[in-house]
C-alpha cells in the first residue's frame, strides 16, 4: 500500500497562501539577481549613485551654460546687424547739403538743384517716382524728346518665340497680334514674371504690330503702378538734356497720369539724392 496523504480540512486556504508566497520569492529572485551575479547576491541598489547623480547635474549646468553664451551671441550678432546702417559717401552726403530735402521744389528749380548734384562723368539718367493715390494706373506714352535710352522691342513669331522657349530673351518689349496667343502662352512662364507678355492694356497685342514697333523705337513707353505698392517708377531723360528738355517730358507725363491721381513726385537723377517736386 502507497503513502497515503492526508488533507486535514480547513487548510487548502493556508496552502494556496503559501505556494503564492513562493512563486512570489522566485520572482523577486530573478528580478534583483543581475547577470553574472552568484547565487545568494542581489543588488543593493537600483538606479544612479549619488556621485553619479552629482556628475549629471554638473553635466546639465555646464550645457545650459554653454546654451545661454550661444543666444546671446546670437542676440548681440542680431544687434549690430539691425545697427549697422549702410553708409553714404562723402561726396554723396557733400551734394545733399546743397538743397533742403524736406522742402518741395517747383520743377524750375528742382531741375536746377539736379544740375548741381551731378558728380559722375557718364551722363546720368533722371528718373521719376511718382506716388499714386490708388494702384492699377496704367498706360503709354511718348515723350517729346524720348527717354535718351534706345528700347529694343521685338514682334512675336516662330523664331523669336523659339529663343525664349530657350531663355533667351534680348528684347525690352514684345509685340504680337492675336492670332499669336496660343502659341505665346507656351512660353508664358518666361514671359509673365518678366512683365513682358503682351497684353491689350499697355498696347503690345496689336493688329498692326509693326506700327506700334515704330512708336517704341521713337520713344513711347508704357508706364503703370507697381503690383503691390501705388508707386510709377520712369526715365524722363538725361541730364545733358537741359532744363528745357526735361521740363516738357516730366509735364507731358504728369498731365498723362492727370494732377488729380498724383500724391507725391520725387526727381533724381541715376547718382544724385531725391528731390522734391510740387506740382500747382
Amino acid at each position: 500500500m502507497g503513502k497515503i496523504r492526508v488533507r486535514t480540512l480547513g487548510e487548502e486556504s493556508l496552502e494556496k497562501k503559501q505556494k503564492e508566497k513562493s512563486k512570489q520569492k522566485s520572482r523577486d529572485k530573478k528580478l534583483t539577481k543581475a547577470p553574472g551575479m552568484k547565487g545568494g547576491e542581489r543588488i543593493v541598489s537600483v538606479g544612479p549613485s549619488e556621485e553619479e547623480l552629482a556628475a549629471l547635474e554638473v553635466s546639465k549646468e555646464e550645457k545650459v551654460s554653454d546654451l545661454s553664451k550661444r543666444e546671446t551671441k546670437k542676440v548681440k550678432t542680431k544687434k549690430f546687424k539691425k545697427e549697422k546702417k549702410a553708409s553714404r559717401s562723402k561726396s554723396y552726403q557733400t551734394v545733399a547739403k546743397i538743397f533742403d530735402r524736406s522742402k518741395k521744389y517747383n520743377l524750375t528749380e528742382a531741375l536746377n538743384i539736379l544740375e548741381k548734384l551731378k558728380r559722375s562723368k557718364f551722363d546720368e539718367t533722371v528718373e521719376l517716382h511718382i506716388n499714386t493715390i490708388e494702384t492699377g494706373i496704367s498706360g503709354n506714352i511718348t515723350l517729346p524728346y524720348g527717354t535718351g535710352k534706345v528700347t529694343r522691342v521685338a514682334i512675336a513669331n516662330d523664331d523669336v518665340l523659339a529663343k525664349v522657349a530657350q531663355g533667351r530673351i534680348d528684347f525690352d518689349i514684345l509685340l504680337a497680334a492675336p492670332n499669336m496667343m496660343p502659341k505665346l502662352a507656351r512660353v508664358a512662364k518666361f514671359l509673365g514674371p518678366r512683365g513682358l507678355m503682351p497684353n491689350p492694356k499697355n498696347g503690345t497685342l496689336t493688329k498692326d504690330p509693326k506700327k506700334v514697333a515704330e512708336n517704341f523705337k521713337k520713344g513711347q513707353m508704357n508706364f503703370k503702378t507697381e503690383a503691390k505698392a501705388p508707386i510709377v517708377h520712369l526715365t524722363v531723360g538725361k541730364l545733358s538734356y537741359g532744363a528745357k528738355k526735361l521740363s516738357e517730358n516730366i509735364q507731358t507725363l504728369i498731365e498723362t497720369i492727370k494732377k488729380e491721381k498724383i500724391r507725391s513726385v520725387t526727381l533724381k537723377s541715376t547718382m544724385s539724392p531725391g528731390v522734391r517736386v510740387k506740382f500747382d
